[in-house]
């Protein structure tokens, strides 16, 4: 081998072991942050559910799923897009410069385009305008997030910051939930205290932004606003699609009950998330790592998703597992006896943090980053469908208990879905060895 290949090969070594050491980094700084929002909301969330009751804390549950909407229009599917090119143009100061400035821009537009929307719907619904206060107040989240550009330091593989600002916005909510809300009549607070948790937040992580990454705002070109709208349009159609099984979820069913029953809904769903936020990191952390790794090698990178989905895959079905065995001591001790209901729909969607997690190895992961983001729209829009024609019909029939049973149906058809896409793309994530019959001579 001569001297050039040696050096060649030392260069690329040292590259992949830098990359794999800044991947341990962001998997750490993200387990540190889930593991942070997971121990703040199992604080907050028993006090929240037994001083405002089902009643109240169904409206807010029912304000949030309304504005998520927003959250999703003022997203695009930049968390996703924006991110990968991020990743691959992270050395290009000049490219992030005007990565950064078109897709704030942008989201800005969405942003006002959003707060025009929520005003003509709160106005001329008669459901809405009765606790109008309350979705003004929600609506406060989407500011912030469209202020936080999670996506930009998810993309720089810098996840340590954001762990340190969404620890301390976390911190100063779940403080002042126990100073400031005291009963029932204290429920306009929650999503002001949140609003404000997160708006200290996204301040913070903008100065890290313009002062340690040094990137500067560029008033961009029509083209470079038309490039960034086209490349997160797929994501941004899959987002919405998504939001039908998920979002949709509590809102649909405060439209077919009232919101005692969506509070008994949405707080055995809190629990369900709170679950998935302990093994999310791994996704979030690997998904530029992936990105950078398919450019070196796409077998290279299947083996890596391959390992990584056997991982998830053991530790999500344990953790769903066991959730279902014990889902009445759950309820009983994080959300009380007044919300025994819940029981039911927790056991129901008790696997959900084994089948979502699977699906998002093989959907964002590896279809998204193999450049397969037109199968993964169409699947992604089939089971919204399915899960709207099921939310219709099984909600009016068996309230809380039919809405749980869609959500699990959609996500049941999204994982098989993208399992049998990949296998057709000849892309085995997931190796069964046949069953070898071994005869014995008997003589």
């Amino acid at each position: 081998m001569d001297v050039s290949s040696t050096i060649a090969s030392q260069i690329k070594k040292w590259s992949l072991d830098k990359s794999k050491k800044r991947l341990f980094q962001n998997f750490f700084s993200l387990s540190a942050l889930q593991a942070s929002n997971y121990i703040f909301a199992l604080i907050t969330l028993p006090y929240l559910v037994r001083v405002l009751g089902p009643e109240k804390y169904g409206l807010i549950a029912f304000a949030q799923a309304f504005t998520g909407y927003f959250q999703i229009l003022t997203e695009y599917g930049f968390n996703l897009s924006a991110t990968r090119q991020v990743a691959i143009h992270r050395e290009n100061k000049d490219k992030l410069n005007q990565i950064f400035s078109t897709v704030m821009l942008i989201k800005l537009g969405l942003l006002v385009l959003s707060s025009i929307l929520l005003t003509i719907l709160v106005f001329s619904i008669s459901k809405f305008i009765q606790q109008w206060p309350i979705y003004y107040l929600t609506f406060g989240m989407v500011l912030a997030q469209t202020l936080f550009p999670v996506w930009l330091f998810q993309g720089m593989e810098s996840m340590k910051y954001i762990t340190l600002v969404n620890v301390l916005s976390r911190f100063i909510f779940t403080v002042l939930v126990f100073i400031v809300i005291r009963s029932e009549a204290d429920y306009l607070m929650v999503p002001l205290l949140n609003f404000l948790g997160m708006l200290v937040g996204a301040l913070i992580s903008l100065y890290v932004v313009f002062k340690v990454f040094r990137i500067r705002f560029i008033f961009p070109h029509y083209h470079e606003i038309i490039f960034q709208l086209k490349e997160g349009w797929h994501i941004f159609i899959s987002t919405v699609a998504i939001s039908l099984y998920t979002v949709s979820n509590s809102f649909i069913l405060g439209i077919f009950t009232n919101n005692t029953i969506v509070g008994y809904y949405s707080a055995a769903e809190r629990i369900i998330k709170a679950i998935q936020a302990l093994i999310t990191p791994i996704s979030q952390s690997i998904y530029p790592f992936i990105s950078n790794l398919i450019q070196q090698s796409k077998e290279t990178a299947i083996r890596f998703i391959s390992k990584v989905l056997k991982v998830i895959g053991i530790s999500s079905f344990l953790f769903s597992l066991f959730i279902f065995l014990f889902a009445p001591f759950i309820v009983k001790l994080v959300l009380g006896n007044q919300f025994y209901p819940s029981v039911v729909v927790l056991r129901i969607l008790s696997f959900l943090p084994f089948i979502i997690l699977i699906s998002n190895i093989l959907g964002i992961q590896t279809m998204l980053n193999f450049g397969y983001q037109k199968p993964f729209s169409r699947i992604i829009i089939s089971a919204s469908l399915i899960n709207i024609v099921l939310l219709f019909i099984l909600t009016p029939l068996f309230s809380l208990v039919g809405t749980a049973s869609s959500v699990l149906v959609s996500e049941l058809f999204v994982t098989i879905s993208m399992y049998i896409f990949l296998r057709k793309q000849h892309i085995h994530l997931i190796h069964i060895e046949p069953f070898k019959v071994v005869s014995r001579d008997t003589r």
